[in-house]
C-alpha cells in the first residue's frame, strides 16, 4: 500500500503536488507584489493636520532656544514692574472684590460716563434735601481769569431780525360808530363799502343778522388804475389778471386796538356826538377830536333829505349822501368813499396796502 500511495503522489514530471502547489502560490504572490509596488509608486499620501503636526524628522531645538531667552527678558521686566506696583497693590487688595450685578452698573462705570461734570448718578431727591440743594444742574466750572479788554479792529456785523417774530401786517383799519343810531355800522358796513349797496341796520336785524366784533371786507380793484393812481406808468401784463383784491378790517371797539395798530387805521365814520372819542389818542386838551381827522380820513353818512351834525360842519369831515328810496345811486356815494380814501393814504399812509 505505501507503494502504491508514493507512485500517486509522483505526477509525470517527477515533482510531488505539494511542491507544485507551494510553486505557484509562490509565484502569485510575487506578481502581486510587482503589482503592488507598481500601484504604491503611483499613490500620493493624503496630507491634514495629524500628518503636518507629526513633523518627522525635523528638530526645534533653535525655536526653543529663543522662546528661553524670550521668557527670561519678560520675567525680569515683570519682577521689576511688581517692586515698583507694591505699594498700590496692597492698597486695593485691603478692598473686598466687587461682584458683577446688572442692576448696579454706575458703580463699574465711575467717572467715565460722567466725564469732568462730577454728576453723582447714584444720588436722588432725597440725597439732595438731605443737603439742602434742590437744584439738578452741576456744579458750574470756575470762571477763567478775563484778559483785560482791548480795542477790537473787527467791523460789528448786524444783527438780524429773528425770524421767529410776527410780522407787521399792512391791512388798513376802519372804525365805524357802535351806535344803532347811526346810519353805518357793523350791521350794514359790508354791503355798503363791498358791495356798493346801502341796507338800514333795522333791515339786517330783522333779517337775523347778527352783530360781530368786527368785519373783513374784501376790496377788488383794477390793476391798471392802481397804477395810475401811485405814478407807475409801466403797463400791466396782458397776460396776469387785472383785477386784484385787497382786505380791510372794520371794527367800532378802538379802546382793543395798540400802538401798531393806530398807525393802520385810516378811516372812521363820525357820528356826530364827541363822546365818540372819549379815550381816543391825540385829543386835544379840551377833549376835541380835531388832531385825530389829521392822523384818519373822517367821513360822516346821512340821508341826502336831512341836515349833518354841528359838530360835523366844524370838523374836517367829508360827507356822504344816500337816498331813502334810490336804491341805485348807493353805489355813487361808495364809490365816492374810495375815491377820497385812496387820495388820503396815497398821501399819508403809502406803507399800507391800498
Amino acid at each position: 500500500s505505501s507503494g502504491i500511495n508514493a507512485e500517486l503522489a509522483i505526477t509525470a514530471g517527477g515533482v510531488p503536488d505539494e511542491e507544485l502547489v507551494g510553486l505557484e502560490s509562490r509565484a502569485f504572490i510575487d506578481s502581486e507584489i510587482d503589482v503592488t509596488r507598481d500601484i504604491v509608486s503611483k499613490e500620493r499620501v493624503l496630507r491634514n493636520r495629524n500628518n503636518i503636526l507629526q513633523s518627522v524628522g525635523r528638530t526645534f531645538t533653535n525655536i526653543l532656544s529663543i522662546i528661553q531667552v524670550k521668557s527670561r527678558d519678560t520675567s525680569s521686566r515683570s519682577s521689576a514692574a511688581t517692586t515698583a506696583q507694591q505699594p498700590e497693590e496692597k492698597s486695593s487688595k485691603q478692598l473686598p472684590p466687587k461682584s458683577y450685578s446688572r442692576y448696579d452698573q454706575e458703580r463699574f462705570r465711575g467717572e467715565k460716563e460722567t466725564e469732568e461734570f462730577k454728576i453723582d448718578t447714584l444720588g436722588g431727591f432725597a440725597t439732595m434735601k438731605k443737603s439742602g440743594t434742590t437744584s439738578t444742574q452741576a456744579p458750574s466750572h470756575k470762571a477763567a481769569p478775563q484778559r483785560p479788554s482791548q480795542p477790537s479792529s473787527r467791523v460789528p456785523v448786524p444783527v438780524k431780525p429773528n425770524k421767529s417774530q410776527k410780522r407787521e401786517s399792512k391791512t388798513p383799519i376802519i372804525i365805524v360808530p357802535a351806535s344803532l343810531s347811526s346810519l353805518l355800522n357793523l350791521y350794514n358796513v359790508r354791503d355798503f363799502l363791498q358791495d356798493n349797496k346801502f341796507i338800514p341796520a333795522q333791515e339786517k336785524i330783522k333779517q337775523g343778522y347778527r352783530k360781530v366784533t368786527e368785519v373783513m371786507i374784501q376790496r377788488k380793484r383794477d390793476i391798471i388804475q392802481m397804477n395810475m393812481l401811485r405814478g407807475h406808468t409801466t403797463a400791466a401784463n396782458p397776460s396776469e389778471n387785472q383785477i386784484v383784491t385787497i382786505p380791510y378790517r372794520i371794527i367800532d371797539a378802538p379802546a382793543r386796538l395798540d400802538n401798531k395798530d393806530w398807525d393802520r387805521v385810516v378811516a372812521v365814520f363820525v357820528a356826530g356826538p364827541a363822546w365818540q372819542f372819549k379815550g381816543w389818542p391825540w385829543l386835544t386838551n379840551t377833549g376835541s377830536p380835531v388832531n385825530i381827522f389829521t392822523k384818519m380820513k373822517a367821513f360822516h353818512l346821512k340821508y341826502e333829505e336831512s341836515r349833518p351834525d354841528a359838530n360835523v360842519l366844524k370838523w374836517d369831515v367829508s360827507v356822504l349822501n344816500v337816498s331813502q328810496t334810490k336804491r341805485h345811486l348807493d353805489s355813487v356815494s361808495s364809490l365816492k368813499f374810495w375815491e377820497h380814501l385812496d387820495k388820503f393814504v396815497m398821501k399819508n399812509k403809502r406803507h399800507l396796502r391800498f
